[in-house]
């Protein structure tokens, strides 16, 4: 019990409300206030479950730019507007590239300074890749660059003059495709200038479909190819594939180069975008979308395993189904039957020479960017 007689002064100055201020001699009273009570710890037991977000919006990512992404949604007609959206942290470490489908939440409006999250990435149906270099024993070759998810299509855009047709190229980009479960499509530009022939008869073993594109022609063949699908074009700049571009969506306005005077285009595109294909006329029919990718100088195929390699080359396929199961069907390779195959006049020669650079390349032994390209007769 304390002594009584004690003065007791409130503390108003100095201190907060309520709170008394000691003074010599003063024994002061202390209540539960003057408890501190460290909290213990929570019994309720963390979880890992997520938010299901059934409300979340299907949307086709169609732009990805410094960490925000463009999306068109699945549902949606011609005249909505983008939906800028960013990727929410339950994602973790997973990339978002053009063609990927996902689910959005937050504000979906796509009006000014509306902000979406990407929660969830649905499983992609393909995936394109390249490396920047052929042999996996450099940086540039172990680095996979994804191209595009979700493509039912490769267009090859490749000019028959001016500059002229690159098979070296073109086969790099059929074995991408074949690796990636995509269909190609072979479009060659510049119709006006060279005929096809040549070219036509060097891929005539693979039954590979193609279009002429004329500076007058319609361009209702490819329009039908490209309906209802995903279509990513590739091409090396100056074949005439942004101004192809430009044909199929006026909307686009795509950057237009010019061809040097070395016969060498210029970079224009500088990132892929998706672009939704206007319909034809009256008709209610998916018109589909294409995907411009930036013209590149190079397809690494580093990511290809030596084996899938060949199913570019179908052509030369039975030709190796006698050859031993170690046989690298190259040069150094004596027991390798392609050479029989070819000499009985079951291949072309050229597809077999090209074959055999693509593995020389892959395996570091030729770089493929200072090789020339198979030449075809005018």
């Amino acid at each position: 019990m304390y002594v009584e007689d004690v003065a007791r002064v409130p503390r108003t100055l100095g201190g907060t409300r309520g709170e008394e201020l000691d003074l010599p001699g003063h024994k002061r009273e202390y209540d539960e206030d003057d408890v501190r009570i460290r909290p213990g710890r929570s019994s309720r037991p963390r979880t890992r479950t997520r938010p299901k977000h059934d409300d979340a919006v299907d949307a086709l990512v169609i732009t990805v730019d410094r960490g925000r992404y463009g999306c068109f949604r699945e549902d949606g007609s011609l005249d909505d507007p983008i939906i800028t959206a960013m990727r929410a942290r339950e994602l973790g470490r997973k990339s978002v590239v053009v063609g990927d489908r996902v689910a959005l939440v937050g504000d979906v409006s796509g009006a000014p300074g509306a902000l979406a999250r990407i929660v969830r990435i649905s499983e992609r149906t393909s995936v394109l890749r390249r490396t920047a270099d052929d042999d996996d024993t450099t940086p540039e070759g172990r680095l996979e660059r994804v191209v595009v998810a979700n493509a039912d299509q490769l267009v090859i855009v490749s000019a028959l003059a001016d500059p002229p047709p690159r098979t070296g190229f073109i086969d790099r980009c059929l074995v991408a495709a074949y690796d990636a479960d995509i269909e190609p499509l072979l479009c060659l530009t510049k119709a006006d200038l060279a005929g096809p022939a040549a070219v036509l008869d060097y891929y005539a073993e693979l039954d590979l479909p193609h279009v002429l594109i004329h500076p007058d022609s319609d361009l209702a063949e490819l329009r039908r190819r490209l309906a209802g699908q995903i279509s990513v074009m590739v091409g090396h700049s100056g074949v005439g594939k942004s101004t192809l571009v430009n044909r199929l969506v006026p909307d686009a306005l795509r950057a237009v180069g010019v061809v040097s005077a070395v016969g060498k285009g210029r970079h224009t595109s500088t990132s892929a975008v998706a672009l939704r294909l206007p319909p034809v006329g009256r008709s209610r029919k998916d018109p589909g979308w294409i995907i411009d990718t930036p013209g590149i100088r190079s397809f690494g195929l580093a990511h290809v395993s030596a084996e899938s390699l060949l199913h570019g080359f179908p052509d030369l396929v039975e030709g190796t189904l006698e050859d031993q199961p170690n046989c690298g069907h190259t040069t150094a390779d004596v027991e390798c039957h392609l050479d029989a195959w070819v000499a009985d006049g079951k291949a072309d020669p050229r597809r077999l020479a090209s074959y055999r650079r693509l593995l020389a390349s892959r395996a570091g032994d030729l770089d493929f960017r200072d090789h020339p390209e198979t030449e075809l007769p005018s």
